[in-house]
């Protein structure tokens, strides 16, 4: 099991720009990061490999950007342009494998196993 820890949420005003951090504790392939809005189910975010491929979502392409850094065991999602409707609780998770992650889906929570805690974002 991968140990995840997410920092960097807080407040920001819309067209304002947060970077989440997530640090794994040991070896990771895939990376997501996902988000949950109260009331809402959580949805896939970003996506990451490690020969660094990425895919996003529709609702933040352009204005999120996910990046690895392999010898530090981290992964950065860089936001930009937040606004209110990007308020939600974000998440950290590792891919089961990359084959299970292909299978199910690069933004499908359930190819996930290992999850962060989480750390709340609010844009108003």
């Amino acid at each position: 099991h991968v140990q995840l820890v997410e920092s960097g949420g807080g407040s920001v005003d819309a067209g304002g720009s947060l970077r989440l951090p997530c640090a794994a504790s040991g070896y990771t392939t895939c990376m997501g990061w996902f988000r949950q809005a109260p009331g809402k189910e959580r949805e896939g975010v970003a996506f990451i490999t490690s020969a660094d491929g990425t895919s996003y979502a529709d609702s933040v392409k352009g204005r999120f950007t996910l990046s690895r850094d392999v010898a530090e065991d981290r992964v950065d999602l860089e936001m930009k342009s937040l606004e209110p409707e990007d308020t939600a609780m974000y998440y950290c998770a590792a891919g089961m494998s990359r084959t299970y992650v292909r299978l199910k889906g690069e933004l499908n929570e359930a190819a996930y196993g290992d999850w962060g805690r989480g750390t709340q974002v609010t844009v108003s």
